[in-house]
């Protein structure tokens, strides 16, 4: 079972229509996103009113749907420009969080040359 470290998380970033459950957005990831649903992948989808989030996620033998709706804040969102990017398990986190995703910046590599 992937974990939420483990696996890529996409960010679907044009608003979709959250009526939409697992059979929907399942199908909005295999047809215009060219992902399979059921990688163990996350994706990551928005409202137009920037107040809710849903994330589809597979997990060994069935889908999860997370529901976030935030009561007192709008959610920091990319440009609508592309269908998808990928975020960071950082990102997402502060994503969720109601913060700047953008400022989540992956730590370059570090190669250690010293162990003492």
């Amino acid at each position: 079972m992937l974990s939420l470290f483990d696996a890529k998380v996409w960010f679907y970033k044009k608003p979709v229509d959250f009526r939409r459950g697992v059979d929907g957005l399942s199908m909005l990831v295999a047809d215009t996103l060219q992902l399979d649903p059921a990688s163990g992948q996350f994706f990551v989808f928005r409202n137009r009113q920037a107040d809710k989030v849903k994330i589809l996620w597979w997990s060994d033998n069935g889908f999860y749907l997370l529901y976030k709706r935030n009561e007192n804040y709008k959610f920091i969102f990319p440009s609508e420009h592309d269908q998808a990017i990928e975020l960071t398990s950082s990102q997402l986190q502060c994503l969720l969080s109601g913060n700047d995703y953008r400022l989540q910046f992956k730590p370059a590599p570090v190669k250690p040359s010293h162990f003492f």
